[in-house]
């Protein structure tokens, strides 16, 4: 679970560098090295989409909507 900025920042960094390695994987369609497949991948990035979503959704409701 994300708790702060900073580490909303490191799921950031992480979910481009397992994007980047997604694109690799299905640019040469090879097995996944060291365990990681496509489908692993994919769900790396779903759960951190998530977190994502939680800790932005409770960001807005702590600092309310500013439009």
């Amino acid at each position: 679970m994300i708790a702060n900025a900073t580490e909303y920042e490191k799921a950031r960094d992480e979910l481009r560098t397992l994007e980047a390695r997604l694109v690799g994987l299905e640019r040469t369609d090879s097995p996944g090295s060291k365990g990681f497949t496509k489908a692993g991948i994919r769900k790396m990035i779903a759960r951190l989409h998530e977190e994502l979503a939680v800790y932005e959704g409770s960001s807005e409701a702590r600092h309310g909507a500013s439009n």
